[in-house]
């Protein structure tokens, strides 16, 4: 088997910012709340003529252009949301659109909640080491802001938009994703749920007047699963990538909380030095986190060829998982 790594990310927020500050005028809350509860201070919100499929365009222009390739050289979309365009077309196709590229490419969505770019990823590996695929451009978009009750403010405050992406293909070096693990338990579903709109609850006049379109969440349960399962994936696959927790030089986790982060980064003994942490400024932007948060480290020029790089995801469904990534 022949390694699979990382050659280009990319990233876009929004240019609209909604701030702790903004919120305090629209629902029963304050900076200080949010920030104390959740760490973060402002989200970016996507304007009224953007979709998450223009999103995830720009954040993918950017990773190709990282990794010196263009369209005509991607083999695979995968795109990784829980706020698609539509039901159907997939987001992917609308990328593929966005992208100019006219047909002789796959194209798909993945719905894993939060933990969406770590399952794509996940996958992308697996096409290429079995052959199937040479080049996949795997990415994550959300509009968040269009599935949440904005009167409801201990879910609105947390959520943004936004989108990341990443080339992956064929590594001929070290460079190589190490390991991998990822896992769910559908019978926690009810916890973390956006109630109505699919065939379960097709959209009706009383699921919209009561807001069974918005996000759902047991907020202490949620809470008390994330950070046992991050602690556990992240342990998993530090062992089977045969890696000590201190050989670690930058650590990517889920960014939905700050509180749920530095619960397991102790939990986990990582060094908060070591941890990238970028909520403060984008909220949760579900499973664009890790490729926003990624693509920012990149960037500012926080890992260097050789690195050892942790994700780690905690998503509805629930699903969780984590990689070990040598940059």
């Amino acid at each position: 088997m022949f390694n699979v790594k990382i050659t280009g990310t990319g990233s876009y927020l929004p240019e609209k910012v909604l701030t702790n500050f903004d919120l305090e005028k629209m629902v029963d809350t304050s900076d200080e709340w949010i920030r104390t509860r959740s760490g973060i201070k402002e989200r970016h919100i996507a304007s009224e003529d953007e979709a998450t499929s223009d999103l995830v365009a720009v954040a993918a222009k950017r990773a190709m252009e990282n990794a010196g390739v263009s369209s005509s050289d991607i083999d695979l979309i995968i795109v990784a949301t829980d706020t698609p365009d539509n039901a159907y077309p997939s987001t992917a196709c609308w990328v593929q659109k966005h992208l100019g590229i006219k047909d002789e490419m796959p194209a798909f969505d993945l719905e894993a909640a939060c933990s969406g770019y770590l399952y794509a990823l996940i996958i992308a590996a697996g096409m290429i080491q079995s052959k199937l695929i040479d080049r996949v451009l795997v990415c994550a978009g959300e509009t968040m802001s269009r599935a949440i009750d904005w009167e409801d403010r201990s879910i609105c405050v947390l959520f943004g938009d936004g989108a990341g992406c990443s080339v992956v293909e064929r590594s001929d070096g070290d460079s190589a994703i190490l390991s991998t693990y990822w896992a769910a338990d559908g019978n926690l579903g009810d916890l973390l749920i956006q109630p109505a709109g699919g065939s379960r609850m097709p959209a009706t006049h009383e699921t919209v007047e009561k807001k069974l379109h918005s996000l759902r969440m047991a907020g202490n349960e949620v809470f008390k699963k994330a950070v046992q399962k991050m602690k556990k994936s992240a342990e998993e696959a530090l062992k089977r990538a045969n890696i000590k927790g201190e050989d670690i030089d930058l650590y990517i986790p889920h960014q939905a909380n700050i509180r749920i982060i530095e619960a397991t980064i102790k939990r986990a003994g990582i060094p908060r030095e070591k941890t990238a942490v970028t909520i403060d400024k984008t909220g949760n932007v579900s499973a664009a986190t890790l490729p926003i948060t990624l693509d920012q480290a990149v960037r500012e020029g926080r890992l260097k060829r050789g690195d050892i790089l942790l994700f780690t995801v905690f998503g509805g469904g629930f699903t969780w998982g984590s990689a070990v990534v040598r940059w």
